[in-house]
């Protein structure tokens, strides 16, 4: 199915990070470009090196409308469960734009209950500008909230996986359990912690 872009002035992009890793929070953003200050070399974050999204995400910040990021914390994911959590963080992300968007693009397969019209691009992290730049900014965030973790808890190795459930954090969760900032519904978690 071929991408028709909405017809709207004001188009906000909202991509998430983090729906697998065993720790952290799911993190949304949401960006509405300004079409008189275009950004140059727009990607699917997961496509660019780190070098590159950690400078598009200064251009993206200082150049967009407007930005905003969206949270559901690891107690949320563990409630709702990660699609809902998703879904609610994404919420939160347009909820925290200053400009009210008139339309908004999603990455993915479905859309959040929004106050507006909202329509899901599969792979329009690749597709569409504003949600590589929402993808671009929810990425480096989330990387950054690792980074932080790492200095509260180096021997779990956090700012090199990011949470994710590599070899390294599944052993290093067998061997020293989970930290609270660990998703206690996930499976590797779980079992880590006995339950």
């Amino acid at each position: 199915m071929e991408f028709i872009y909405p017809q709207a002035s004001l188009i906000a992009g909202v991509d998430e990070v983090g729906r697998g890793p065993l720790v952290g929070a799911v993190v949304t953003a949401a960006v509405i470009l300004d079409p008189l200050r275009p950004i140059v070399g727009l990607a699917d974050s997961k496509k660019l090196s780190e070098k590159r999204r950690e400078a598009l995400y200064l251009e993206i910040t200082e150049k967009a409308l407007c930005w905003s990021l969206g949270h559901a914390e690891p107690a949320e994911i563990d409630q709702l469960n990660i699609l809902h959590a998703t879904m609610l963080a994404m919420q939160r992300a347009v909820a925290n734009l200053p400009i009210s968007p008139e339309y908004v693009l999603i990455d993915g397969n479905r859309c959040p209950k929004l106050p507006m019209p909202a329509q899901a691009v599969i792979k329009g992290d690749g597709l569409v500008a504003e949600i590589s730049a929402a993808s671009i900014v929810a990425k480096v965030t989330r990387d950054r909230e690792m980074a932080e973790l790492d200095q509260l808890f180096p021997e779990y190795g956090f700012a090199k996986h990011k949470g994710y459930p590599t070899a390294f954090h599944l052993e290093k969760l067998a061997q020293l359990g989970a930290t609270e900032h660990h998703r206690k519904s996930f499976a590797p978690v779980k079992r880590a912690i006995g339950f």
